[in-house]
């Protein structure tokens, strides 16, 4: 606690002048975020420091494994299915980017189970709505997947699981239809901070490049 005080402090007192007019402005007007950026909890993993976005540009929802349910999932009111819908209904994004990382703690724990479940019943609850996602690795992908690099397929895979429960969220449907929404599945490498983006044609997840 006394390192986040202090970082209030250094905030305040050296790197507040230069957004001040932006804060000011922000507090003036609604917010008006173009992107819903859906991620992981991980400490390592921030929205805003990897992609270079400034304050009021994203609107960012964090959950254990970045895991999207489905609109129709009986686990009662959830955060991340009520961000989909204010993001999507009440501020207009026009995009949603998934982003999935390397090294996820959560997708661990979806393939080897939970070290004291009994201690955690919310989590295992959680992670159970990306139990699909294991029977793949279990199922299709047993002989094909390395040891070491199944999480990192169970990432992948869980981002293209979440971009699939997106579109079961009527708001999300329409706005697809109408030409007024995107969907983005993303995949972050902590250890040289590469993002990479799946393109349907090749099956695959390929770097981000910038444009020309």
């Amino acid at each position: 606690m006394h390192r986040l005080i202090e970082g209030v402090h250094r905030f305040r007192a050296e790197d507040f002048g230069q957004y001040q007019s932006l804060f000011h402005r922000l507090s003036q007007e609604k917010q008006r975020p173009h992107t819903l950026f859906i991620t992981c909890s991980d400490s390592r993993v921030l929205a805003e420091l990897i992609t270079k976005s400034a304050p009021g540009d994203l609107f960012v929802v964090k959950n254990p494994g970045n895991i999207v349910p489905p609109s129709s999932v009986a686990i009662g009111p959830n955060s991340t299915a009520a961000a989909v819908e204010f993001a999507v209904a009440g501020l207009d994004v026009t995009d949603i980017v998934v982003c999935g990382h390397t090294q996820c703690g959560a997708m661990d724990a979806l393939l080897t189970g939970l070290a004291a479940p009994h201690q955690t019943p919310h989590l295992a609850g959680w992670l159970e709505l990306a139990a699909s996602v294991r029977n793949l690795l279990n199922g299709p992908y047993a002989n094909l997947v390395p040891a070491e690099g199944r999480a990192i397929v169970a990432a992948e895979e869980n981002v293209l699981l979440a971009i699939e429960n997106l579109r079961t969220y009527g708001v999300v449907r329409e706005r697809i239809e109408q030409g007024r929404l995107r969907l983005h599945a993303w995949m972050f490498k902590i250890a040289n901070a590469e993002l990479f983006a799946y393109e349907a044609d090749r099956q695959e997840f390929r770097p981000i490049v910038p444009r020309t």
